[in-house]
């Protein structure tokens, strides 16, 4: 069982942020709980930090050809 297969890796997680952000801007809701805002300061710093790293040029196959040709190092923690 390969314990790497249910992590979310920065790749995904600045698309998953990015598409969010999209759909967010897209439905034009104004109106915000104090919880709202709190996810939108997350959000917004996450994709701040994660745009500044090599990660964001990262796709989902060039992360799994990569874990593919590491994975007869048998590299731990």
């Amino acid at each position: 069982s390969n314990s790497l297969k249910h992590l979310f890796l920065p790749p995904q997680v600045f698309q998953l942020l990015t598409d969010l952000k999209q759909q967010r801007k897209e439905s034009g809701k104004n109106k915000q709980s104090s919880g709202q805002q709190n996810l939108n300061t997350i959000m917004y710093e996450t994709l701040k930090y994660i745009s500044k790293t090599p990660c964001r040029y990262q796709s989902p196959e060039t992360v799994r050809d990569f874990l593919v040709a590491m994975k007869g190092h048998k590299l731990t923690k």
